[in-house]
């Protein structure tokens, strides 16, 4: 089981990133430590690139989301609350 490691600058180049911005952010990322020495997988570098892929929200190219179109709705269980007048005793 050989799997490559990468050293920041070499994960910074696969990433098409600074390094520097590796190390800022190291204890939010996938990686690996012995020591001081501070490694990344394909695995990490795979992880990493969906931590920071983001879609569309707007525009064509957004991805919109389905609506369920089976079962109850989500709120269908919320009932409203008293009126005011009804909690007080007298």
């Amino acid at each position: 089981m050989s799997s490559r490691r990468y050293t920041y600058p070499e994960a910074a180049e696969e990433l098409r990133c600074e390094e520097s911005w590796l190390r800022r952010h190291i204890k939010k990322l996938p990686h690996s430590k012995k020591g001081k020495r501070v490694t990344f997988s394909d695995e990490d570098l795979n992880r990493i690139d969906a931590l920071t892929h983001h879609e569309p929200t707007t525009g064509p190219l957004a991805v919109v989301p389905r609506l369920a179109t089976s079962g109850p709705h989500p709120l269908a269980e919320l009932k409203p609350l008293p009126s005011r007048g009804s909690l007080r005793t007298g």
